[in-house]
C-alpha cells in the first residue's frame, strides 16, 4: 500500500493531531472513495436522453479521452517483483455465451465490453472503454479511474457519465446505463495516484430512450412548459407581407414578430394623431401619418430597465419581446459564441439539475418600442413552438443483459491476459492505426516485474506488449479468458500508453497491479444497489 508520507522534518505538536493525521492510513475502509454521480432517477433519465436523443448525436460527437499527450508516451522502467498484500483471490463471472466451434485464434469479443461516455470539465464529450463486471445486483462497470474523475481539473467526477455495452456508431443495443456512484481508491481520489488508476461504477438499470419532438400551438407550448416539460422556440425569418398578414390575424400575442434590425435606427417624434384604435396600424407602418412606424428595437438590459414602463413613448419598454423563452441547445451554443463576439445584446441561461447537468436552455432579449421612419431596416420572423416528449423504457439490469466478467486480485505476474478496448488516438508519430468504431484486442503475458514511470509518478504497474492507443483506456485485462464462454477475470485496466523502443509508436500498455486494496474497493462497489430509472 503506497501512501504519501509526512516529511521527516515535520513536527507533530499534539497527540490528537497525530491520531487525526494517521487515522485515514491504516483502515481498509479508508482505501475506499465514494462519490455520487446521478443522484435521482429523474436526473439519470435526463442524462440518458442527452446521449440518446437525435439518433445518438451526442454519442457520435464524442471523441476518445485525451488524458495523456504525446510527451507522456514515455518508457517504462522495471521496479522489481510484485508483492501481494493478501492471498490471491477471485470472484467468478456471471452469464455464459453459447459455445462455438470457431478456432481459438478467431477471438470472440466479450459481450460485456463497451464504451464509457462522459462530459469533462471543458464541456467536451469524451469516451473510454469499460466492461460489465460481476456484482450482487448485476449493476457494476469496471474502467480506469481517470475515466471517472476529471484529474488535474476540478478533481470531481465526470459529468453525464454513462456506459453503453456493445456500442456501435450511435447505437446502444442493450440500452444506456447511467452511473449512480463511483468507487475508487482513496489515493487516486485525493492524490491522483496512478498506481490506483481503477474505478468501479454502479449503474442504474439500462434505458432505451426516444425523444419525440412535436410542433404545437403557443398555448399548448406554454401549458407544457408550465407543467415542467421540455420544449423550445424556433425563429424563422419571413417577409414583411407575411408578417403583416400574420400580425393582423393574431395580434401581439401571436407568433408573428418584428423588430428594428439596427439599434441606432433614426427615431422620429410620436405622431399627434395616435389613438388606441390606430396603434396596431402604426405597428404595421400603415398609420394615418405616412412614413412613421412603431416597432421594437433591441437594447441592453440596463437601457431597457431605464425605459418608461407604459405608453407609446420613444424608448418605452416593450415586454412582449423581452420575456425569457426556451430555445434549443444548438441556438444556445450559437448565441453563446455571438455574445462573446459582441453580436448579441441579450442574456442566455442553461438550466441545471442537482448534479449541474444542463437540461434546458433559455434566452432573453430586451426591447424598447420607438417611433421610427418606416423606411428603416426591420426584421420579421415567426415563432414555432416545439415540445419534447421523453419516452424511456426500462432495459433491465446490466449483468442480466450482457453478463459480467469475474474479478481477480493478487495474481502472479508473467501470466497470459487478453485486453479489450476501443483504441482511436494516433501514435505519437501521427500514424493513426485505429478508428475507435469497433473493439480491438491484445494478447500476451504481463511483465514479471512491476514497472514505473517517473514522469507519471507510477511505481507499481504491470505492463503488456500492445500497440493500442487512447480510447482503449479503461478496457479490461482479462485473466483466464475463455474464448468459448467469452468470460474471464478482470485483473487490470488499461491505464497508460508507452513507447519502449523510442520510435514514436505505442508498443506497451500498463495497468495498476490489482491487490487486496483493489479488492476492498471492488467489494464495496459490488455490494451497492442502484435501482431503476423508469
Amino acid at each position: 500500500m503506497k501512501r504519501i508520507l509526512i516529511p521527516a522534518g515535520g513536527a507533530i505538536l499534539a497527540t490528537g493531531m497525530l491520531a487525526a493525521g494517521l487515522a485515514g492510513t491504516a483502515s481498509a475502509d479508508t482505501d475506499i472513495a465514494k462519490d455520487n454521480m446521478a443522484t435521482s432517477a429523474a436526473n439519470a433519465k435526463a442524462i440518458a436522453q442527452f446521449w440518446a436523443e437525435n439518433n445518438g448525436a451526442a454519442l457520435k460527437a464524442a471523441t476518445e479521452s485525451n488524458v495523456w499527450d504525446k510527451a507522456d508516451v514515455a518508457k517504462l522502467q522495471s521496479k522489481g517483483g510484485s508483492t501481494s498484500d493478501t492471498k490471491p483471490g477471485s470472484t467468478a463471472p456471471i452469464g455464459e455465451e453459447k459455445k462455438t466451434t470457431a478456432k481459438v485464434q478467431n477471438v470472440n469479443m466479450p459481450k460485456t465490453i463497451g464504451k464509457v461516455f462522459f462530459v469533462n470539465a471543458k464541456g467536451e464529450k469524451k469516451w473510454c472503454s469499460g466492461t460489465s463486471i460481476q456484482s450482487k445486483y448485476r449493476n457494476l462497470v469496471s474502467t480506469a479511474g481517470h475515466c471517472v474523475y476529471d484529474t488535474g481539473a476540478n478533481a470531481d467526477v465526470m459529468s453525464k457519465w454513462v456506459f453503453v455495452p456493445g456500442y456501435y456508431q450511435g447505437r446502444a443495443p442493450w440500452g444506456v446505463y447511467v452511473g449512480k456512484q463511483a468507487f475508487t481508491h482513496y489515493d487516486f481520489d485525493v492524490y491522483e495516484d496512478y498506481d490506483r488508476d481503477y474505478a468501479f461504477v454502479t449503474v442504474y438499470n439500462g434505458v432505451n430512450v426516444s425523444g419525440k419532438t412535436a410542433k404545437v400551438t403557443p398555448s399548448e407550448y406554454r401549458s407544457h412548459i408550465a407543467k415542467g416539460g421540455l420544449g423550445y422556440v424556433k425563429e424563422t425569418k419571413i417577409t414583411k407581407d407575411e408578417f403583416d398578414a400574420g400580425f393582423e390575424k393574431y395580434g401581439e400575442s401571436g407568433p408573428f414578430k418584428s423588430a428594428a434590425a439596427d439599434p441606432t435606427v433614426e427615431s422620429v417624434a410620436k405622431p399627434a394623431d395616435v389613438t388606441g384604435s390606430n396603434v396596431a396600424d402604426y405597428k404595421l407602418g400603415k398609420g394615418p401619418t405616412a412614413g412613421v412606424q412603431l416597432t421594437p428595437v433591441e437594447v441592453t438590459e440596463s437601457v431597457f430597465n431605464a425605459a418608461a414602463k407604459t405608453g407609446y413613448e420613444n424608448g418605452s419598454q416593450y415586454k412582449s419581446l423581452s420575456k425569457e423563452i426556451a430555445i434549443s441547445k444548438e441556438e444556445y451554443e450559437k448565441l453563446k459564441a455571438d455574445k462573446g463576439d459582441g453580436k448579441f445584446l441579450g442574456k442566455i441561461r442553461a438550466q441545471l439539475d442537482a448534479n449541474k447537468n444542463e437540461i434546458a436552455w433559455f434566452k432573453q432579449q430586451f426591447f424598447v418600442q420607438k417611433w421610427i421612419k418606416s423606411t428603416a431596416n426591420v426584421k420579421y420572423w415567426v415563432e414555432d413552438y416545439y415540445v419534447v416528449d421523453i419516452a424511456a423504457k426500462d432495459a433491465g439490469r446490466l449483468g442480466d443483459n450482457v453478463g459480467g466478467q469475474g474479478f481477480a486480485w493478487n495474481q502472479p505476474t508473467g501470466k497470459a491476459v487478453r485486453v479489450f478496448g476501443y483504441p482511436a488516438a494516433p501514435h505519437p508519430d501521427g500514424n493513426k492505426n485505429f478508428t475507435g468504431v469497433t473493439p480491438k484486442w491484445c494478447y500476451g503475458t504481463t511483465t514479471k516485474k512491476l514497472v514505473g514511470s517517473a514522469a507519471k509518478k507510477i511505481e507499481e504497474h504491470v505492463a503488456l506488449k500492445c500497440a493500442m492507443t487512447e480510447g482503449a483506456d479503461g478496457g479490461p485485462w482479462l485473466y483466464k479468458y475463455s474464448n468459448s464462454k467469452r468470460l474471464g477475470y478482470v485483473n487490470g485496466v488499461v491505464s497508460t500508453f508507452n513507447d519502449q523502443d523510442g520510435n514514436g509508436r505505442v508498443d506497451y500498455i500498463s495497468s495498476p497491479y490489482f491487490d487486496g486494496e483493489t479488492n476492498t474497493v471492488y467489494k464495496a462497489a459490488a455490494a451497492s444497489w442502484s435501482g431503476k430509472i423508469v
